[in-house]
This record gives C-alpha cells, structure tokens and sequence, in this order.
C-alpha cells in the first residue's frame, strides 16, 4: 500500500467537514419550520418534520461513509492518515460555533470505518480539543427584560418579544395571569431583578414554549411559559416555575425540542443554571443533538467509571424474557442487551425489537416512554461486572458479549435512565403514592393511546415511575401501532366447558386485544385496584379504543401536555 500523503489527508478531512454543514444547514432549515407549523396549526408536517430531521443524520453520514472509503482507497484504514486527518479537521473548526457537534460528526466517520472495540483517542475525540468554546462571543444567548414595571407588564413585553403570524387571543389576560402564578410561587423570594429569556421558542408538537429564568440576586427561578395555538389565537396555557417542572419538559421520555441554536454550548450552559440536575448529555439531547448526546454520555459514563468502584449488577424487578438488563448501583442508568433466545411464549425476533426500538426513537414519546440510546463496540474491564452477572451474560447473550482477556467486549446494547419497576414501587410506597401512581399509570396508557402506541403488554412489571414520580413505560418487547390492534369483545362461550378450557374457544390473531381482559392482568391488589377501575374503567371497553383509532385514523392529533392538569392557567 502506498503512503498517504498530507494533501489526501486534508482533502478527506475538508470532505468530512463539508459533509457535516450539508447536514446542519438542513437540520436548520427543518427546525425553523416550526414557527411556521405552529402558526399555521399544521400538526402533521410539524410531526413529519420530527421524523425527517431523526432519520437526517444518517442519511448524510451512510452516504459520506462510502465517499470517504472511495476517496482513501486501500489507505481507508491507515491510522496515521486517520491522525493527521483529525488535526486537520480540528483546525477547520477553530472558528465554529458548533465545535462540538463537529466533533462528533467526525467520530461518527471513523467509528464506522473502524468499528473500534472501545474509543481510541488518536483518531477520534475521545475528549473534546476545545477546553473552552473556541469562539466564545459577548453576546447573550439570552434577552433581558428588567423588571422595573408592574410584574403584568413585564410578562406581556416578554410575550410581545415573540411575534407570531397568528395573533394572541388575549394577551393581557394572560400575562396577568402568568403573573398572579409568579406572585404566588415568589412569595418568600427576594425582588425580582430580571427576567432571562432565551431568544429562540422551543416547539415540540401542538406546543410552543418560551425558556428562561427569573434572576433575583444570585439566584434563578427556571421560567417556563407553554403556549398553545388554538382556533381563537394562541394562549399561555400554563407557566411552570420549579426545577421538577421543567426538568419533566425536558424528560427523557418526552420528544427532542425544535429550537434554533446556533451555538448549542452556551445554550446547554445557559438550561444547566436552571436544571442542574440534568446530564449535559440529555440536555443535548432534549434540543435534537442526540448523536452528540451520545458522546456526552460516554464522556460522562467514562468519568464515573474512572471515579467509582461498584460494579455492574444484575438490574432490579423481574428478569425479562428478550433483555438482560444490568446497571450500577451508583449511576442511574440500565444497560439492555438483547439475549441470543427469547423465552415462551415470546415469538418475537431480534430485528423486531430492533425495530420496536427505532419506531420509540422516531415517534412522538410524550412523556411516557423512555428514550433509549443505542451504542456498539463497548468494552469495560472484567472486574467492574460481578461474577453472576458476567455468567448471566455469556449464557443468555453470548452472541453480543465477548471476553477479551481483561476485558469485557459487548457489541450492542441500549442503555436508558434507570426507573423504579412501577410494581416494586408499589409494594414500598406509602397509600397517598401509590394510589397517585396507580392513577398515572392509567394515564400512561392513555397518553400512550392518543399517540398511537399501545403497549402490548400492560403489566405493572413493564412500567416504571421516575424521580418526579412519572409513571413511564420501557418495555417494547409487544409495543406496536395502536391503529395495528383489532380490539375485539370476547364470544360467549358455548358452554361452560368452554369457559374453563385451557385453549380459548375461538379464533385469536396476533393483532387481536381484548380490553375486558385487561382487569385480569392489572396485577393491583384492593383498594389500588378499585382506584384504578373507577378512574379509568372505559380502558376495559372495545368502544374506547375503537374512537381512539377512529381519531387517529382520521388524522386528530391529541394534545399532551408536559404538565400537570392542575397547571392549565384557565380551562381546556
């Protein structure tokens, strides 16, 4: 093989670089779309749109693969071009605001070309070259609105900041509004100096939203106004004023933002000041970079490992019959490996559930299923993974994990945020918990119906309630298209014979579901259960699901609110 030459190491690095501002530039062009589907109510393009700009990266990076290989030729995988390449590109974007998604973009090349086991920090960034952004610039992210007037009138200069072609239904009612809720919640708070404002809206389905802080000496309140386009104009729906409301916004089961950001580090600093519990990881995220999410992640991960000395450990709740599920006790996350054999009466495959795993990625999640994060090529040391745990991983998923001397090689897996199985947190959650859970849970399901998803499986095992106390789903093992299902009522039987056989007595397709079956397999025991029913007994009925699919097959979108009900500034 010839030596490559600098001139092809930078040509190729100019190649990659080119390649990552095709894709930002559309990336762009579908975000600010947004305001326009807001504005005009055009629900379906603003949920087409979510998907376009989900499936866009790799539709850029599959392509500049093969043009990357074509241009190196046999030099493809040498790792002294690679290095060179790398510097090269580094010094292209000294001057970007953007740096480290362009990073990133960078590994996504050499990860494919490589297949690395493991990160190998000459030919990829491992860490960001930037200790600092390389362009930090004085001007704020952020508007500032002093709050020097009536707090009422500080509120509608912010919303007359934001102009929409469709005009406010009644904007003095609803900044007095949004003011009454900032009185009540600062009671015992200092003056208000200011209010922060950051200058892009955030659209995620019917919504839009205005994020920023209330500064009061050297303290932040997060400011969150949400704002919905109706038939009469758009209205302040509700203002959120806590860092758990907020931070549930931003859930990780909740879609990604369609928000401008031009320079998405001083973005992701400025929501950190009023969600500090957030990873930087979900954050990025939360506003679309979910490829750079994913490198957030394994820097964050990387430095806990380095940081931490527990182990691996078999996850907590039932051992499912697709999944092996592992985490750490001191890191909040799940590591999910597909076993080689799924256990009956499954009959599901492993690309099915690959499958299931990329319907949650590209579908509107609203706040109830988990968003999972989907790596290859991990290697950890041996004996961060207890014994049992390792023995557990070779025998069910031996195809996947692989030992490599010290090391433990796993070459797919999703990992997502650790929840409590919603069964287990009943069994140790006081009466006033568990009955708010158990309501939610039927809410889950419900909001899981008006997004077209219906679980497959409604075990209380295959739920589970965050830190806010969210009752969210994770298991896809079932999950599939709600206008898929046939719910069905079940036949009289012929005769009592036939109502105890062990076989039903009539005809049962694989998309058939029978809701009066479900008070069976709720799994809630006394008052829980009758909590249940008399909240959502029409959940037991065919008629309830067959409007459900009539909607959706006629196109209705179904609002979901990122909030509470008890949150809406007026009634819906």
């Amino acid at each position: 093989m010839p030596p490559a030459t600098p001139v092809l190491a930078q040509q190729c690095a100019q190649t990659i670089r080119e390649a990552y501002n095709s894709y930002r530039n559309e990336f762009d062009a579908i975000t600010f779309r947004a305001k326009t589907n807001f504005e005009q109510r055009d629900w379906s393009s603003m949920q087409a749109d979510a998907v376009k700009r989900l499936e866009l990266y790799k539709c850029v990076v599959d392509p500049l693969v093969q043009a990357v290989r074509s241009e190196l030729g046999e030099a493809v995988k040498d790792k002294t071009l690679w290095r060179e390449m790398k510097t090269y590109y580094s010094a292209m974007i000294t001057e970007s605001k953007d740096f480290e998604l362009i990073e990133t973009f960078f590994n996504s090349v050499t990860r494919r070309i490589f297949a690395t086991v493991g990160v190998n920090d000459q030919i990829e960034f491992v860490d960001s070259d930037f200790e600092f952004p390389p362009n930090e610039t004085a001007q704020p992210i952020y508007s500032t609105f002093p709050s020097k007037d009536k707090l009422s009138s500080t509120v509608e200069k912010i919303l007359r900041s934001f102009s929409f072609q469709t005009p406010y239904r009644n904007l003095s009612r609803d900044a007095g509004l949004v003011a009454g809720e900032i009185q009540r919640h600062l009671i015992t708070k200092q003056a208000i100096d200011a209010f922060e404002i950051v200058s892009s809206v955030f659209y995620r389905n019917t919504g839009a939203y205005l994020v920023g802080r209330i500064r009061h000496r050297q303290e932040f309140t997060p400011f969150f106004l949400s704002l919905m386009n109706s038939v009469e104009g758009i209205e302040v729906d509700a203002v959120l004023l806590t860092e758990d409301e907020v931070s549930i916004a931003f859930s990780f089961a909740h879609s990604y933002f369609h928000v401008q950001a031009e320079r998405p580090h001083e973005l992701i600093r400025f929501l950190k000041s009023v969600l500090p519990l957030k990873r930087v990881a979900e954050l990025y995220i939360s506003i679309g970079f979910n490829k750079h999410g994913k490198t957030e992640f394994y820097r964050d991960l990387r430095n806990h490992l380095a940081n931490s000395e527990d182990q691996f450990l078999t996850a907590r709740g039932d051992k499912g019959m697709v999944m092996a599920v592992f985490t750490m006790p001191s890191y909040d996350v799940v590591f999910k490996i597909i076993k080689d054999k799924f256990g009956d009466p499954k009959t599901t495959t492993r690309r099915e559930v690959m499958e299931r795993y990329q319907l949650v990625f590209k579908h509107d999640r609203v706040g109830r299923l988990i968003d999972a994060q989907e790596f290859e090529h991990l290697q950890f040391e041996r004996a961060r993974f207890s014994k049992d745990l390792l023995n557990d991983l070779l025998k069910a998923a031996s195809a996947t994990v692989k030992l490599d001397g010290e090391y433990v090689d796993i070459q797919h897996l999703y990992i997502e945020r650790r929840v409590t199985p919603l069964n287990l947190y009943l069994s140790a959650a006081d009466t006033s918990q568990a009955e708010e859970a158990t309501l939610d849970y039927g809410e889950a399901i419900k909001d899981l119906a008006s997004a077209n998803i219906f679980p497959g499986d409604i075990l209380l095992k295959n739920f589970g309630v965050t830190r806010h106390g969210r009752v969210v789903f994770y298991d896809y093992d079932e999950l599939c298209l709600l206008t898929d299902c046939r719910f069905r009522r079940i036949p009289r039987a012929r005769s009592h014979a036939d109502e105890y056989a062990a076989e039903p007595w009539f005809f049962v397709d694989k998309h058939d579901v029978f809701p009066e079956e479900f008070r069976t397999f709720l799994g809630l025991r006394n008052h829980l259960r009758a909590t249940f029913i008399d909240a959502h007994s029409e959940l037991f009925e065919v008629d309830y699901w067959s409007t459900m699919q009539e909607g959706l097959r006629d196109g209705k979108v179904f609002d979901v609110f990122p909030y509470k009900p008890h949150r809406h500034l007026k009634p819906i």
